[in-house]
Parts: C-alpha cells; sequence; structure tokens
C-alpha cells in the first residue's frame, strides 16, 4: 500500500525521530510511504484559539496537498482530530461548501497510527522488540476525539520483551492543551504533576503516547524532576527491533 505520512508542524520542527519511526515501521511491514514535501501545518492551532478565518487558507493548502493520496498517516491524534473533525467545519463556515466536501474525503482518508496500523491494515503484531517496563497515556484528543480505544494498548501487548504496566487515571488529561498550558499555567501545571505521580507511581521507565505534545509536556515535567523515566512516542517503540535495540 501507499501511504503518505502527514509529519505535523511539531513533528517536523520538535520530533523528526517520530517521523522516522513512522516511516520506517510502516516500510518493515512492506509498505511504500511517501512525503508530500508542500505540507504544512494542519491549522489547528489556529482553530482552537478562535482565528478560523486565518486557518482557513491551512485548510485549503491541507487538502490540495493530500487529495490525491488514498491513505494519509500521522503519529497525532490531535492533528488526524483537527484534519477530520474542524477542516469540513471552517470551510462549511466561510462559505466554501465544495472545499468542506473535498476536506471530509481527505479527513476519511486520514489515519492516526494506530487506526492505520489495527483498523486498515489489519495488523497488531508488528514484529517489535522493547525489553523495558512501559505504561501508556491515552492523549485526549485520540481518547475522546477519535475514539482509538485499546487500539494503542494492543499494539504495544504484541510487542516481545516489553513489561506493560497500567497508569492509574489513565483517561486523566496531562495538562498541555496546546495553548492552555500557556494561558491557564497554574492549572496546568497542577494536572501534570498529578499525571507525573500516576506515571512514576507504575515504576516505569518509559511513559509512552500517540501525541508528541502530551509527551513533551509529561516529559518536560519529569526531566525537571530528574525522575528517570524517559518519554518515547508510541512509534518509536513500535519500530524497535532487537537488532536496534542491541
Amino acid at each position: 500500500m501507499r501511504i503518505a505520512l502527514f509529519v505535523t508542524c511539531l513533528g517536523d520542527a520538535l520530533f523528526p525521530d517520530v517521523g522516522k519511526a513512522t516511516v520506517m515501521l510502516l516500510e518493515r511491514l512492506g509498505h511504500e510511504v511517501v512525503f508530500p514535501d508542500r505540507q504544512t501545518c494542519c491549522g489547528q492551532m489556529h482553530v482552537n484559539t478562535g482565528y478560523q478565518h486565518e486557518a482557513l487558507p491551512l485548510v485549503r493548502h491541507h487538502v490540495e496537498v493530500f487529495e490525491p493520496y488514498d491513505v494519509v498517516v500521522a503519529p497525532s491524534g490531535s492533528c488526524v482530530g483537527s484534519v477530520r473533525h474542524q477542516h469540513a467545519m471552517v470551510a462549511r463556515r466561510h462559505g466554501e461548501e465544495r472545499l468542506a466536501a473535498r476536506a471530509e474525503g481527505v479527513g476519511a482518508r486520514t489515519y492516526e497510527l494506530s487506526e492505520l496500523l489495527v483498523d486498515v491494515l489489519g495488523v497488531e503484531d508488528v514484529g517489535a522488540f522493547f525489553p523495558h517496563r512501559v505504561t501508556y497515556h491515552p492523549t485526549c484528543h485520540s481518547l475522546r476525539m477519535l475514539r482509538v480505544g485499546d487500539k494503542p494498548l494492543r499494539l504495544l501487548r504484541n510487542v516481545r520483551g516489553i513489561d506493560l504496566v497500567e497508569l492509574p487515571d489513565a483517561d486523566q488529561c496531562c495538562g498541555f492543551g496546546g495553548t492552555f498550558a500557556v494561558k491557564n499555567a497554574d492549572t496546568s501545571t497542577a494536572m501534570l504533576a498529578d499525571k507525573m505521580r500516576n506515571v512514576l507511581d507504575t515504576r516505569a521507565e518509559v511513559a509512552t503516547a500517540g501525541d508528541a505534545s502530551c509527551l513533551m509536556q509529561i516529559g518536560g515535567g519529569l526531566s525537571r524532576l530528574r525522575a528517570g523515566t524517559r518519554t518515547l512516542h508510541l512509534a518509536e517503540i513500535l519500530a524497535s527491533t532487537e537488532e536496534v535495540v542491541a
């Protein structure tokens, strides 16, 4: 299968290894991955902060870039949520009905990584090897907007060597929420403290999730505590093999 990678602006700028791991994983499973080099921000941060008019050109550009592809994957529940649930809404609010219909088409073919693997490719065992104690944080957008359910956990349970431990109060937000962490810093910090306490209670070596933004929040807090627990994107664990770890 030929799959287009939507790497996301956060991934491109701050977490390029997540995009690389996504490509490595899908190619190992026998699929061709292409990277449309005209891609840019999906406009989620504009929409979420009330700048829908400014988001409209980004929606149009995203549709133009990814419309030619039958399958699009992003290692981000947050950005897939925006493409699937915000793009058509933004277009319609500005009287762009044809663009809205096109955006719906692209959105219907855009998948978060665990959705693509389990629902589209029908794979739960990707041949990964990761001999570490790991806990999984289900991010808000993947849990509540995309409703990926236990797909990431099903993938992790099939990783060889892993010691997967349940995260207490896993469904609670980590406190990032994009600009929420900036505008409501005290509340965000309190939510992060709860999340870090739960992560540390598991005695996990690694906390994983499907969104680099949430991992940035959790990882930043853990690094300031010098807790010894690191964060790693789901794609990076699933791309790991015995040869790579060794």
